[in-house]
Formats: C-alpha cells, sequence, structure tokens
C-alpha cells in the first residue's frame, strides 16, 4: 500500500519547531523609497489593501500575489510585500512560513497539491498521490505534494492543480491531468469544482466547450 511521508511527530505535514535565531538584529519595516517592488505587483498589493479596514488583514492575498509574480514566496518577494503594506518583515515572514500553499523554497511552475487528510486518505487519497508521484515525480515542470486538508471533503479524494479544485479522482485520472497541464488546456474540466451543480444556479461557471478555446 502505498505511504504519506510522516515526519517524526506523526504529522504529513512539516513540524513548526525551528528555533528563532535570537542572534539576528530585528528587520525594520523596509522603506518603500530604496525597495524596488515591480508596479505590477505593487498594484496588486494596494488593490487587496483597499479591502481591508485594517491593512494587516491582506497579507494572506499579498504574499499570494507575490508567489504568483515570482514563483515562490522569496526573501526578496517578502520584504516587497513588507515595503508597500509597511510591516515588519517578520510578521510577513511568519505567515508565509506558517501556511502550507506558501512556497519559500524554489520550486516549479505546476503545483499539484493532493489531500491526504482522513476523509481524503479513507477514499484512496494515499493511492492517488502515489501515483501522482511515480508519473510526475521526475518531471521538473511539477510540485507533487501531499496535503494535510484542502477543505473540500465532498469531492475526495481530489487535488489541486495550480489553484483549481478537482474531484473525486480516480488513477486514470492521473496521465490525463498532466496532459492537459503539458498541453495548456483546462485541467479536468468536468472534474473541477467550480463547475459542480449547486443550490443556487449562479454558484456554478458552465463547462467551457473545447471547440472554444
Amino acid at each position: 500500500m502505498a505511504r504519506v511521508k510522516r515526519y517524526p511527530d506523526g504529522s504529513r505535514v512539516p513540524p513548526w519547531d525551528q528555533a528563532v535565531d535570537l542572534t539576528k538584529a530585528p528587520a525594520p519595516v523596509p522603506e518603500p523609497a530604496v525597495t524596488p517592488v515591480p508596479d505590477e505587483l505593487r498594484r496588486s498589493i494596494e488593490a487587496h489593501m483597499a479591502k481591508y479596514p485594517d491593512r494587516r488583514s491582506a497579507v494572506m492575498p499579498a504574499i499570494a500575489a507575490a508567489q504568483r509574480h515570482y514563483g515562490w514566496s522569496s526573501p526578496e518577494a517578502l520584504d516587497q510585500v513588507a515595503a508597500v503594506m509597511q510591516l515588519t518583515p517578520a510578521y510577513v515572514e511568519s505567515i508565509a512560513t506558517y501556511y502550507d500553499m506558501f512556497e519559500t523554497e524554489p520550486k516549479p511552475p505546476h503545483d499539484v497539491y493532493v489531500c491526504t487528510n482522513i476523509s481524503c486518505s479513507l477514499l484512496g487519497a494515499d493511492e492517488l498521490f502515489e501515483h501522482f508521484v511515480e508519473t510526475l515525480g521526475d518531471d521538473g515542470d511539477f510540485n507533487v505534494r501531499s496535503f494535510e486538508c484542502m477543505g473540500a471533503c465532498d469531492i475526495g479524494p481530489m487535488a489541486s492543480v495550480d489553484g483549481v479544485y478537482m474531484g473525486p479522482l480516480e488513477l486514470d485520472d492521473v496521465p490525463a491531468i498532466a496532459a492537459d497541464v503539458r498541453e495548456g488546456r483546462p485541467v479536468l474540466p468536468g472534474k473541477q469544482i467550480v463547475h459542480r451543480r449547486a443550490a443556487d444556479p449562479a454558484a456554478a461557471t458552465p463547462i467551457p466547450d473545447p471547440d472554444e478555446q
């Protein structure tokens, strides 16, 4: 049976017990005038900040915007977020290192996150994850990871591919997902959560017609 990696504490996610380096001087809030930020990224961060009465509430979408821009949440990217939002780098980094969706190490361009929490695991997620690793693990374009929970138990076993939730998935879906990503097509449109029927007719979007792509 396929096994998902576990850490010494038994968790499927890395432990949050790295000691703080108290020998470092505290990093001040970066000066906007001397911290270059790409115009597009600055506009995106400021747009997120405008949605909240407290600018700190926008730190997660701001980091996500920086990660999309650079491909990962690099130290430079986090400093730029801190400069635009006028927060300390430590505050921004504490958020980036807490949540699994933020990557603080360089990674391949395409993300495949397979939920392996209890609901999905009971429905075959461990085998699904192993099949993704066997199929895409040696492909430098794919970042394949198990994920503790994505909050979509109703479509388990499920995965997120470049931020698109889909399921329920079968082993035969893995090569189809790989082919769709490589060829730039919408990934398994029929299994995307955004296209699932809902009580509110306006909540789901229609499945795109391949001939109109």
